[in-house]
């Protein structure tokens, strides 16, 4: 996964949507930063837990306590999504409502 996004974040203009982990790596992180604009997609953590609840394919999930296992999660990898450029709170908007928003602000940082 590491040596993908390695090979894909090279390229210009394409837009890569990471995997929850994937912003965790140091190395992918800063090649993120140095050659890109990064978007926390986040999303009230109830709202996270009825999306994934049922999820089969999520390996971190397969535990009995689903939503204590989320925020667990959450939280450790809260601090590292925080340092994406924006974040955007996804809770209550609808997806054409999303890339809206983030088309909107990579304009703005292209002026």
């Amino acid at each position: 996964e590491k040596k993908i996004t390695l090979k894909e974040l090279k390229k210009s203009k394409v837009v890569i949507s990471l995997g929850g982990g994937g912003f965790l790596n140091k190395i992918i992180r800063r090649r993120v930063k140095l050659s890109s604009i990064s978007f926390w997609l986040d999303i009230d953590l109830n709202n996270l837990v009825t999306r994934l609840i049922k999820s089969k394919k999520r390996p971190l999930l397969h535990k009995k306590d689903v939503k204590k296992t989320i925020n667990k999660i959450y939280l450790k990898r809260k601090k590292f999504y925080n340092k994406a450029d924006y974040k955007i709170d996804c809770s209550l908007l609808k997806p054409e409502e999303i890339v809206n928003k983030i088309c909107k602000l990579y304009a703005h940082t292209r002026d």
